[in-house]
């Protein structure tokens, strides 16, 4: 590798500069983060029924008797055999920050179109525990934007935001709800690479000499593959 070497106190000297980078990034995220929770909520008035474990749950069934809700949209189609293998990385982080979310007020829970029976053998085959419900049945994926029917992706869709053109039917995101009596109002959603900080390993890979890696690659996540078929 073709890298600059430096001697302890010119690194040291470096570092520091960068320490200075990160901390105004830090600050600015803080910022960032305050003007997100800032946002204005939408009031939930549809009523959603949705296939789980425990059978019928509606949205504020999942809830779980507390007051914030974090949604992950779980790319899972009704026709296929698998969940999405990218969302399935983002999952693989789900299962041992789920106790700690319950201790400062927040229930979470992936909704995904494929029919329940479909996401439990999933779940099973890749170790996951983590609430999984199944939106087949009702509007939610599509009324939030990360699901499109086989005629709309004919064209552009609603996604992230904006209008354009999206491969499947299915689309990632991560959706907070807050429940007030039985009020529930939308707080916020985030799609596309606003899911990274979701990602525990990209950040790790991010640290890294080679980062990601993926420049070269036929699509930046090509080398992802479900955890259980890496060699």
């Amino acid at each position: 590798m073709n890298h600059q070497i430096v001697s302890k106190d010119e690194w040291v000297a470096a570092r520091r500069r960068l320490l200075a980078k990160e901390k105004e990034f830090t600050r600015l995220r803080d910022a960032l983060s305050r003007e997100r929770r800032e946002l204005p909520w939408e009031r939930v008035d549809k009523q959603y029924l949705f296939e789980s474990a425990a059978g019928p749950r509606s949205l504020i069934d999942l809830f779980d008797g507390r007051t914030q809700l974090v949604v992950y949209h779980f790319m899972f189609a009704p026709q296929w055999e698998n969940g999405c293998k990218s969302c399935s990385f983002w999952a693989d982080n789900f299962n041992g920050i789920v106790p700690h979310l319950k201790q400062r007020d927040v229930s979470f829970a992936a909704v995904s179109r494929a029919p329940w029976k479909k996401l439990q053998a999933f779940a099973q085959r890749l170790g996951w525990s983590f609430t999984w419900v199944s939106s087949g049945d009702n509007d939610f994926n599509f009324d939030y934007h990360v699901s499109f029917t086989e005629q709309q992706v004919q064209g552009e869709v609603d996604y992230n935001y904006g209008r354009q053109k999206f491969p499947t039917t299915d689309a990632p995101g991560v959706s907070v709800f807050l429940k007030d009596g039985d009020s529930v109002f939308h707080t916020y959603s985030s799609f596309g690479r606003g899911l990274d900080m979701l990602n525990t390993a990209y950040h790790y890979l991010d640290m890294v000499p080679k980062g990601r890696d993926e420049a070269g690659l036929p699509s930046s996540m090509a080398w992802v593959k479900l955890h259980d078929l890496y060699s």
